[in-house]
């Protein structure tokens, strides 16, 4: 079987991309796609994936626990999403490393699902919001924890994938920057569900709808009908303009409240962000989405 698990990152994404896969549920179960609800198999994978990576033998088989989450569904292909796949939020920056979880988490689900084909998913954020966001996510007591042990400059997503490679190497990682998704949504549903371009999918603007004006919204769907794009590269042109013009204020906009930050601390981190997507581009085995 082929199973695609989309791994966050943390604060990128929401359960959106997961919600809007299972919107096309019908049409992916004719292809023997199958998306199931998180609900029956986050547990249930987090506690089996734990036990293996301490050493413990799991409570059920690789045949058992997909028997559970698919219950009577046939399927060639799976569709799994949990950002905490890695690890937990509190322990994204544990004693000072940046995903330090993540490569045994992966070498764990290498192993407990060795007969099937894997393909790892992944939206990444620049450090300058994403650690901000990771922060104002946590409670107190860790919050501090990690304003005072992480260096944001450490923060490299190169790093963490190459890890997750080496821990997996015959899987695919399909990798894009959160900052692009709105430009990207369409394309990562199927990346993620595995429909290929012709297969009409639900929810492929779902995105655009929420961080959109109403009536730019409506202007851009009229115009998209009036004007059909002939490549994803115009349409995503189409996309930028209208976000351009019709964007809401504040959704666009990220937080950046940090101790003893500075707008040169920020620049600087987004400089070296640029300069981390570049060796990501050249990861062997990364399929890494731009617009």
């Amino acid at each position: 079987m082929e199973i695609a698990f989309h791994i966050g990152a943390h604060e990128t994404d929401e359960n959106r991309l997961i919600k809007c896969v299972m919107k096309n549920r019908e049409t992916l179960s004719k292809q023997y796609i199958q998306a199931p609800n998180p609900g029956r198999y986050r547990k249930l994978l987090r506690e089996t994936l734990q036990a293996i990576a301490t050493g413990k033998t799991p409570q059920m088989s690789r045949d058992d626990i997909l028997d559970t989450i698919l219950g009577d569904d046939i399927a060639e292909r799976m569709v799994l999403s949990n950002a905490n796949f890695c690890c937990v939020n509190a322990r994204i920056f544990e004693d000072g490393q940046f995903y330090p979880l993540g490569a045994n988490r992966l070498a764990a689900m290498d192993a407990f699902f060795s007969e099937d084909t894997l393909e790892f998913h992944m939206g990444i954020r620049n450090p300058a919001t994403f650690v901000p966001a990771v922060v104002h996510s946590l409670g107190e007591a860790a919050r501090a924890r990690v304003e005072t042990k992480i260096d944001p400059f450490d923060v490299r997503w190169s790093d963490v994938i190459m890890r997750l490679r080496e821990a997996c190497p015959r899987a695919e990682f399909t990798i894009w920057c959160n900052e692009d998704t709105p430009l990207l949504w369409s394309q990562l549903i199927r990346e993620v569900s595995g429909l290929d371009i012709s297969t009409p999918i639900v929810g492929g603007f779902d995105l655009l709808a929420n961080i959109m004006s109403e009536e730019g919204f409506q202007r851009f769907l009229s115009y998209l009908k009036s004007h059909p794009p002939q490549t994803e590269i115009q349409k995503r042109r189409i996309i930028a303009a209208f976000l351009d013009k019709f964007a809401l204020e504040g959704e666009l906009e990220e937080e950046l409240d940090m101790p003893g930050w500075t707008e040169e601390t920020v620049d600087a981190l987004t400089d070296a962000y640029e300069e981390d997507l570049y060796v990501i581009e050249r990861i062997h085995g990364v399929n890494f989405i731009t617009p």
